[in-house]
This record gives C-alpha cells, structure tokens and sequence, in this order.
C-alpha cells in the first residue's frame, strides 16, 4: 500500500511511448544541470579569483568568455554525437566503438561517477541558497540535503513523464525570474543606478602570489567556472526518452539549453561584477564580516538582494526558484544514470538487474543505487558545497575528452568508408551530402576534443590537490569492477553454453520428504510428491533425539502412512551432513538417481514471524542445491496471517460446516487432500 501510495500504480509495457517526452518536457529533465550551473558557475570563477585580492576580479570578463567559448563547442559537438549514435550510449558508446572497451569502460565510470556528484553538488548547492535566505537552517544542512535527496527519488521512481510534469514549473520559473533579474540589474546599471551587494564594502585579505600561482590560480578559477558545462551529456545520453523524431527533438534541445545557459551565465557574471559582490572560499577573509555567527550568502542571493531588496518579493522568488533547479538538477543525474546502467547491463560491465525496468517503466534499481551512493557523499562532506565542488567536472571532462578523440575516428573512419565507394556511387547527391557532414562533423569534434582535452589537464592541474585525486582513484577502481563485471558473466556465458557434447545420464528418479514431525505441512509434501509419481518416493527424519525418533515412528504407524520412513541418525545434531550422506550412498547404490527432496515451508504475513519460521528449511535448501543431481521443491503451507498477502484464510467456506463436510479434509487454501495409504 505504502509502495502504490508513493509509487502510483504500475504501468504496462505497452504504455512506454506514452512516457517518451516532447522538447518542452525534456529541456527541464535534461537541461535542469546544465542551467542551474548557472547558479553556482560564476559563484566559484570569483570565489577562487578573489583569494588573490579584489585585484584579481578583472581577469573575470575574459575567463568567463573563455568558459563561453568552450561551452559553445562542446555543444556543437554533442549535436554530432546525437547524430552518429542517437542509442543512448553517448560518450560510452563512441568510445567503446571507436576506441575499444578500456577507454569505453573508463568513460563509464567516469559518468558514473560525474553523476553521483551531480546529485551531491546540486543538492548542497540548493541547500546553500535555502539557508541563505533562511539562515536558522544552517545547522540541519545535512538533514535538509538527505530529505531532498529521498525525495528525488521518490518523484523520479514514478515515472519520466510525472517526473517532467513536476520538474518544468519550477525549472522555467528559474530560467524568467533569473533572466528577469539580469535585464533589471543591467538595466539600472546603464541609468546610473548600479546595483550594490551587501559584500561589497568587505576588503578582502588577499594571498601574496609569485607570478607562476597567480598563473596557477587564473587556471583553477577556469577551471571551477568549466562547471557551467555540467550536464551537456546528459542529452545525448537521453535521446532513447523523446518523441520522435529523437535525433532532431534532441539536437533541438541541446541547442536550448546551451543558449540559456550561456545567456544567464554571461548575465549573472556581469551583474556581480557591477555589484561588487566579494564571495570568499574562506568568509573570515572578508573583513568586516561576522563569519562566525553568519553564513556567508551565496552570489546568487546578493545578486537577487541588491537589484531587488533584501526582503522583496522577488528576492524570495529568485531564492526558492534557485533552490527548486538546484535541488532538480539532481534529476538529470537520476535520468542519465539510469540509463547509462541499463546500458551497460546490457553489454554485460553491470549488473543486470540495472536493465529491469520497474513498475512506473523506469531504471528503479539504478535510481535507487545512485540516491543510496549521493546520501553517503553528503553525509561524508557534510553537504559543504566548497568541499564537493573540488571533487566535481573531473570525470565530465574525462569522459568528453575521450568520447570527442572517439568522435573523430568515427568521422576519419566515415570518411574512408566514402573514399571506398565507386565513382558513380560517390557522385550521388546523397553520399556527397554525407560526405559533407562528416567533414563538418570532423571538423568540429577536432575542435572540441582539443578543447576537451586540454581543459582536462588545466582541471586536473588545478584541482588535484584539493580533492580531486578521489575521483583519479574513484574512476580506475570502478573501471576496474565493470571489467571484472564483464568477465565474470562472459565466462558464466561460456560456462553454460549448450552444444552437441552435452549428454545428462541420470537414470532413475527417487523423491525423498524430510520429515521433522508428522504435521499437516509433511502431509502436503508428501501428496505432492506422490502426484509427481517419482519411482520411489521415501521420507527421512534426521534423528536429533531417540525420543522423537520413537514419537515420529509410533505416529508414523499410527496413521499407516503411504510411504516408509527413514531415520537418519545426527550425533552432531546437524541435518544437513547426514542428509547429504543418505543422498550420496543411495545414488552409489542406486545408481546415477535423480533426487528431488520436498521440503515444507510456512508462508507468512508478518516480516517477524520470518524470523521465527523458516530458518532450517531455507538453510537446507540452500545447503543441498550444492549436492549433484539434487533439485529442491518447497512446498507452501499458509498460515493464517498469510491472507495479509493472498487475502485468503484457512477458514471454512460458507456451508461447508453446515453440510457436515469437516474443515480439515477439505482446507481453503492448503492444497490436495493426501492420498489414501498405498495398498
């Protein structure tokens, strides 16, 4: 109840391209990261200037023209990404194919591992906002941080489409309030009315720097505004999820949500710099401020403050917007991860149950895995948005370095293909079309793996020693796992593939009933196995106690039962060895039998009556399924607390009594009456 309550009810198969989603869906599914990068992009480019001094704030404009420039080209080379492999599989895919299955398997890890800190960075960063507007929340931060978290879960576990429905409002309340704000703050700006941040008048105590560090540290200020490009793959890894036509639906997107991020990152830096907002990584380095009593508001609240008034309206609209896209962008971690897995169950590097679809037609398993993974991390950094963003874009530029270089063989690899054709062939209108879009497509992805890879080495240089080297021995572990993953089920495939060598010689068929005292449960057993009509049907009871032994054979007697019964002696008290034992010297003796041994089990309503039933049975039948030529049938018998699940007691049915029919020959829901005794 409490599943369907929070779930909703399951989805046929039938009703997948009903969740598929249009454009003005999928932008704030697969675009919430990208722009909501927005939020904390230009935050640390000035964060990490200003540890040089106020000074430093005039390499700002041309450090964010060269994240823009970047940004601009790896959105055009993800729209030929789309093109060429629209499956899904985005960065893994091309360099799976093109670059062969380590470099493939690095890229996954890497987006696996980009993805869990996706959740963590924009969940931290949401809370970061809520507590700026309301800082009497600064000491549950994590608390807040974890319930956000489960909650995602929850929404994305209903389905794409719900999950799309709950995501836009807020998604486009952010992209016009925040837009909104940057027209009004220029605006007064160009009449002579700049606004002003609340940070403005704090000096800063700036760090002497040698020219190598300030080098140095304009690269790591880089480095931390590349974050704005969090999130341009998850697009190309989600084209399966939109309405057709996919390709062109997606490339239409992609190309939406680099614009808007580009406009609001642009807007959003020149506002704070025009307002003088003076973010520090350490608050007690701006003078004047209460750093031990205050958190410090992040530059999208002074920002909002200074055009619009600390205690406005559209300050709190701003604020909640912020923290709602925030919060949200984790949800483009929740598609693409997912996806990604069931991807990779499929190529056998996952487990694959990461490629069962739940009951709302999504990737559960992986939501639930991701959202398990991202609270740990939370919990670890104590949801410290300055600390996780040190660890984040690694495994982004990881995996677009190597998916563009996989991107560019495909093209060389195009293009030879073509030289192959014949003359006639060549010269039709649709192979020099082609032909003409790989060069464009060449020319491109060169362009951005160069990019892509140099930003790797500046991201590495910069970030390594202050925490990145995590997520360096993160992704070769996890890449490492996959390969064992892929190994382990290929030689599993190898292991049981059938062929013309195969030959099973069993001969003869014997059922065997444990027996631990003569109940109801042993007598269903026993009916069942004689329907099965075994060539020899024997029951055993492993003797812990002569005296039960005696009881169980008196009753045995008593009640001229239709088979014979075995006692087993246990002078170790264990039921497993000697079991095994009788099996063993019986197939000697008998030959290669095959041995089905019934073992009774109570079904249950209550998760503690498990507990106190069933233990000796599940041991046993997990214990005997390692003996050859013994398969296990477990034989239900339900209590009465098992209508909580099959809503059917053991009851008599209305008559029954009144027709003088006994309740015990004929049970509801206990299965056959036993046979008579054997003549």
């Amino acid at each position: 109840m409490a599943k369907r309550i929070l779930i909703g009810e399951p989805l046929t198969s039938e009703k997948l391209d009903e969740q598929l989603l249009p454009k003005k869906m999928a932008l704030p599914i697969f675009a919430s990261d990208a722009l909501s990068s927005v939020a904390y992009a230009p935050q640390e480019l000035l964060m990490i200037l200003l540890i040089g001094g106020t000074a430093l704030l005039t390499f700002s404009p041309w450090v964010a023209a060269a994240v823009v420039v970047l940004l601009i080209v790896v959105v055009l080379s993800y729209r030929q990404l789309i093109k060429a492999y629209p499956s899904g599989g985005g960065d893994y895919e091309v360099a799976s194919k093109n670059l062969g299955e380590v470099p493939g398997v690095v890229v996954a890890a890497a987006l696996l591992v980009d993805y869990v800190l996706t959740v963590a960075v924009s969940v931290a960063s949401g809370v970061d906002n809520i507590i700026s507007a309301l800082p009497e929340l600064n000491p549950f931060r994590v608390e807040i941080a974890v319930g956000f978290v489960i909650l995602i879960v929850i929404v994305n576990l209903r389905g794409v489409r719900e999950a799309s429905s709950v995501f836009a409002i807020p998604t486009y309340i952010f992209i016009g309030s925040v837009a909104l704000m940057i027209v009004v703050g220029l605006g007064r700006a160009l009449l002579g009315d700049v606004p002003r941040a609340s940070s403005a008048d704090y000096a800063v105590q700036a760090e002497s720097l040698t020219q190598a560090a300030l080098i140095l540290l304009v690269l790591r200020a880089f480095s931390s505004g590349c974050s704005a490009l969090t999130g341009v793959e998850a697009v190309s890894n989600g084209v399966p999820a939109f309405r057709k036509p996919k390709i062109r639906n997606a490339q239409t997107t992609l190309t939406l949500m680099g614009g808007i991020a580009i406009l609001l990152f642009v807007g959003l830096t020149a506002l704070a710099l025009l307002a003088g907002v003076h973010y520090a990584e350490n608050p007690c380095n701006l003078v004047g401020f209460d750093c031990a009593n205050n958190p410090q508001p992040s530059l999208m609240a002074q920002v909002a403050a200074a055009t619009f008034g600390m205690s406005s309206i559209p300050f709190f609209i701003i604020q909640a917007a912020t923290a709602c896209v925030l919060l949200l962008a984790a949800n483009t971690a929740f598609n693409g991860f997912p996806l990604l897995g069931a991807v990779l169950a499929r190529d056998g590097y996952a487990p694959k149950a990461l490629n069962t679809r739940g009951d709302r037609l999504v990737y559960s398993n992986g939501m639930i895995i991701l959202g398990i993974v991202a609270i740990g991390v939370l919990i670890v950094y104590q949801a410290d948005l300055t600390t996780l963003i040190q660890l984040y874009i690694i495994g982004v530029f990881v995996s677009f370095s190597l998916g563009q270089v996989g991107m560019v063989r495909h093209w060389r690899r195009t293009l030879r293909d073509m030289q192959a054709l014949s003359p006639a062939a060549a010269q039709q209108e649709s192979a020099r079309y082609e032909r003409r879009s790989a060069v464009t497509g060449l020319w491109i992805n060169s362009l951005g793996a160069s990019l892509t890879v140099l930003v790797l080495i500046i991201v590495t240089i910069t970030k390594f020693t202050h925490g990145a080297w995590l997520v360096f021995i993160a992704i070769p572990i996890l890449a490492t796992l996959m390969l064992g993953v892929n190994r382990y089920y290929r030689d599993v495939e190898h292991e049981i593939r059938m062929d013309d060598t195969v030959h099973f010689g069993s001969s003869g068929d014997v059922a065997i009933i444990l027996v631990n005292r003569l109940q109801k449960p042993v007598m269903k057993a026993i009916d069942y196995a004689l329907a099965a009509k075994h060539d020899k049907t024997l029951a055993v009871h492993v003797a812990i106690s002569e005296e039960d032994a005696a009881t169980l054979q008196r009753e045995w007697a008593e009640h001229d039962m239709p088979i014979p019964l075995i006692i087993i002696e246990s002078p170790y008290r264990t039921y497993t060895s000697p079991v095994t034992s009788f099996i063993k010297t019986y197939r000697e003796k008998h030959g290669s039998s095959v041995v089905t041994v019934y073992l009774p089990q109570f079904i249950v309503g209550h998760w503690w009556e498990s507990i106190l039933h069933n233990r000796r049975s599940r041991r046993l039948a997990q214990q005997l399924m390692l003996v050859h030529g013994v398969s296990i049938t477990l034989v239900p018998w339900l209590l009465d607390s098992s209508e909580l699940i099959y809503g059917r007691r053991s009851r008599p049915l209305p008559g029954q009594q009144r027709g003088g029919q006994p309740v015990a020959e004929v049970p509801a829901h206990r299965g056959k009456a036993p046979h008579p005794p054997a003549s």
